[in-house]
């Protein structure tokens, strides 16, 4: 046991949390850690079953006394959002191999320079400290652990509903220990993308840099969506149009952002300018940069905009495609014709990002949003990835459809993908009855029930297995998806007593 969970509580959740993230569990990469479930299942006799997506179920007997009793599923996911900074502390990280090191500040855990994988790893240790505390009364249970959660609740929506026998559900992947979800949105991956037209540079003396927007907080595009919280790209985009309007600058590459479901934190282009532009280039930059972090500086305050002037030939790691081709003429550089530089980076600085409607039935609930997530131009290509959400299924397409349709009058083309149904709340669930009246006990007060705007996996389970009742909940964690995620040591002890509470009633 390391220094940072010594002495803490519940031990038994926060050892096998520690044991998880020595586990590598990137999104479609899960093998290491079904293995390491299964092998939790084998060394205790208990019976275990997969399913062809790679979805897991482990069966864990009753108490004595409570055989006759309905299952109760406890479920999570087993793949977390593999984010680091690409300068800076976590850069050399390698999750493919490397373990995550806990860190223990301010009554929380973190870790250093990368995501923590809280999200959904507490869910895994809740639900393996409760298969072995000998001392809990419990119903039957069914761990159930999915899939590829993190790219579009992939394991659930191709999941086996036979492996549950269970009719009530407690999901495990709620971020905030106040609240009771019974409802979540559904949502739809939206991809663009359009051909661009590439060009030798001039002869001239040519100065070559990396324009980099970072330190941004990023986030989970859901959950976060209406904080108002800083989009690296959409800054990136801002300063390119000015230099493309006010300077000689080129564009040879660009990249930003990766994954559906995060806000995006940085932006690198890898730029040509005109020797005799490099004071005017760096002074715009530092400009548009300056008044970047005044608009954002409350919520922002480690955002930076930086130019890089290159003195030695040869890109940056950041980019796949170095520079230096010598068919290309006196410079030896390839870049994007103007007109492609201006239609590209219009087009991605023109689509919407953020809330586009607010829900008129539930106060304070995103109902409608959309993800400007990913950019990358790279050997003449320009693709970008978004993400849509919304509690209604007409409304999620509808924003999908806006985006498609920008691409279209661009010139471009677009798909759209990982479409998943929302979860419609129940407030007379029973289980949420017993989950609500739990809380009551230990906290003296009334929990917050609300619905999510984001994707839980409970839509989908819900859509295959009708009449489960589900009920989310999980102890505070933040900035998800983001190298500052961190979970509170206080709120995963009281989530465990309130489980303890929820697992010893008996069904409603």
């Amino acid at each position: 046991m390391s220094a940072a969970i010594e002495g803490l509580e519940p031990r038994g959740v926060w050892r096998w949390f520690e044991k998880i993230s020595e586990v590598p569990r990137g999104s479609g990469k899960e093998e290491k850690i079904r293995d390491f479930l299964l092998g939790f299942a084998r060394e205790r006799g208990l019976e275990a079953q997969t399913d062809p997506a790679g979805n897991l179920v482990i069966r864990v007997p009753a108490s004595p006394g409570r055989e006759g009793e309905p299952p109760l599923i406890l479920q999570g996911h087993m793949d977390m959002v593999w984010e680091k900074n690409k300068t800076g502390p976590g850069a050399a990280f390698n999750f493919e191999t490397d373990p995550i090191s806990l860190v223990r500040r301010d009554g929380w855990i973190t870790a250093g320079g990368t995501t923590l994988g809280a999200d959904n790893g507490i869910a895994l240790a809740i639900a393996l400290a409760a298969a072995e505390d000998p001392s809990l009364s419990h119903s039957p249970l069914e761990l159930f652990f999915t899939v590829d959660e993190e790219t579009g609740l992939v394991g659930a929506v191709n999941m086996d509903p036979r492996l549950l026998t269970g009719k009530r559900l407690l999901n495990l992947d709620s971020e905030d220990e106040n609240t009771l979800y019974i409802g979540c949105a559904g949502g739809v991956n939206t991809e663009g993308f359009l051909d661009l037209s590439l060009e030798p540079l001039p002869p001239g003396e040519w100065r070559r840099g990396i324009l980099s927007v970072t330190g941004c907080r990023g986030g989970h595009s859901g959950a976060e969506i209406h904080r108002g919280l800083a989009n690296a790209l959409l800054i990136g985009m801002r300063i390119l149009l000015m230099l493309e309007q006010k300077t000689g600058t080129r564009l040879k590459a660009l990249t930003g952002g990766g994954l559906h479901n995060v806000i995006p934190r940085e932006c690198f282009a890898a730029l040509c300018f005109p020797a005799g532009e490099e004071e005017k280039v760096r002074s715009l930059i530092q400009g548009e940069g300056e008044s970047f972090c005044r608009a954002f500086g409350d919520i922002e305050p480690d955002m930076a905009v930086s130019l890089e002037v290159l003195k030695e030939p040869g890109w940056t790691a950041v980019f796949e495609e170095p520079g230096g081709d010598k068919s290309a003429g006196e410079s030896g550089e390839i870049v994007l014709t103007p007109e492609s530089f201006k239609r590209a980076v219009s087009l991605v600085y023109a689509l919407p990002h953020g809330v586009i409607r607010m829900s008129r039935k539930m106060p304070d609930l995103v109902e409608t949003s959309t993800n400007l997530a990913a950019v990358k131009i790279a050997g003449g290509a320009l693709h970008v990835l978004t993400s849509q959400r919304s509690s209604g299924n007409f409304l999620r397409d509808d924003a999908a459809d806006r985006i498609t349709a920008a691409f279209y009058a661009a010139g471009g083309s677009a798909r759209q993908d990982n479409r998943y149904p929302g979860w419609d709340p129940n407030p007379d669930s029973p289980l949420l009855k017993t989950c609500a009246a739990a809380f009551r006990r230990i906290n003296a007060r009334e929990p917050e029930i609300k619905a999510i705007h984001a994707g839980l996996e409970c839509g989908v389970i819900g859509d295959k297995i009708p009449g489960i009742d589900m009920v989310s909940l999980g102890p505070d964690i933040e900035d998800v998806h983001s190298p500052q995620e961190r979970v509170s040591i206080p709120s995963v002890g009281r989530v465990w007593e309130l489980l303890k509470i929820i697992m010893e009633t008996p069904a409603l």
